[in-house]
């Protein structure tokens, strides 16, 4: 029979010990990090049956934010406004339907920020995408506006949680000018119809795969960007794309936001005439908008196509 084997020696012992301590340190390290966001996935489900929950920001569809509830209370702080034309330091809050807040931990990087906010007039005339930086307090946002009418705006939130990583929306309204508006400020002005504009020296133009376009069926737009008289446009990215695309709904019920189906930055579009392609599918018929939002050669532009979508 062979010998019985030996018991370690002292020093083995020590380092097998040692070995275990830290090998259990290492392991009730990891476990009590912090992970960063302290709300979970159940913080932003919705009970109602007519709620926005989980939807994809790359989903091409059109996002009906104000007839659904949404698990998300947005609330917007800003000085009163007499005329139009003033630049407003706005907060907004953005709490769970608990009341807990959504903080810069509680959010997933979308599109280069973490929120956006796409802020229309009651014409659609005046579309501004800004994007708010942490505020002192926990579920405060700042930012700066600068409304070009008067009128109530309506506010769109844009951002993706940590703990779900779908896109969710919420909204809320600010009023500008005077208290009391006579009824006619509040009604749209009607926009003919047009596929193309002019802007700063550019030509652009829209174009869907099908005309007229049908509620409720999917359609390829293809934007164009051309200089009259010739010469270069060279886009550059904006939020990790060459273009964005918002379509508004004149009743402001919702929007859909856009981006083009050419995603790899390291190719960048013809520069004399630059294409993107792009999807949408609009649930409704009625009068729509859809603004461009571009960036050709560091300075931002904003251009706006208006359509009809029948039934």
């Amino acid at each position: 029979m062979s010998a019985p084997a030996q018991s370690l020696d002292p020093r083995a012992r020590r380092q097998v010990v040692i070995i275990t301590l830290v090998a259990a340190a290492i392991f009730l390290g990891f476990r009590y990090l912090p992970t960063g966001t302290n709300l979970s996935h159940m913080d932003f489900r919705a009970t109602a049956t007519n709620s926005i929950e989980f939807c994809d920001p790359l989903n091409p569809q059109f996002i009906p934010v104000v007839a659904v509830k949404s698990p998300v209370v947005m609330t917007l702080t800003a000085p009163a406004v007499t005329a139009a034309g003033q630049t407003l330091d706005c907060t907004v809050n953005l709490r769970t339907a608990s009341g807990k807040p959504i903080a810069p931990e509680d959010l997933l990087v979308s599109h280069t920020r973490k929120l956006h906010l796409l802020i229309i007039d009651p014409w659609l005339d005046d579309y501004q995408h800004v994007h708010p930086e942490p505020g002192l307090h926990p579920g405060d946002w700042t930012f700066s506006f600068t409304p070009k009418r008067e009128g109530v705006y309506r506010v769109f939130a844009d951002f993706t949680p940590v703990a779900t990583a779908r896109g969710l929306y919420a909204s809320t309204d600010l009023k500008v000018g005077r208290s009391g508006l006579p009824p006619a400020y509040q009604v749209v002005m009607r926009h003919e119809p047009s596929w193309k504009a002019d802007r700063d020296g550019l030509h652009c133009e829209l174009t869907p795969a099908v005309l007229p376009v049908q509620a409720r069926r999917p359609v390829d737009l293809r934007l164009t960007i051309t200089r009259p008289g010739g010469g270069r446009v060279p886009l550059e990215p904006v939020m990790g794309a060459f273009a964005h695309l918002v379509a508004f709904d004149e009743a402001r019920s919702g929007f859909a936001h856009l981006h083009p189906l050419e995603l790899d930055l390291t190719q960048p579009p013809d520069p004399v005439k630059p294409t993107l392609n792009f999807k949408v599918m609009i649930p409704q018929a009625g009068s729509y908008v859809i603004w461009a939002q571009l960036n050709v050669a560091g300075h931002e532009e904003f251009v706006p196509f208006w359509f009809d979508v029948e039934g």
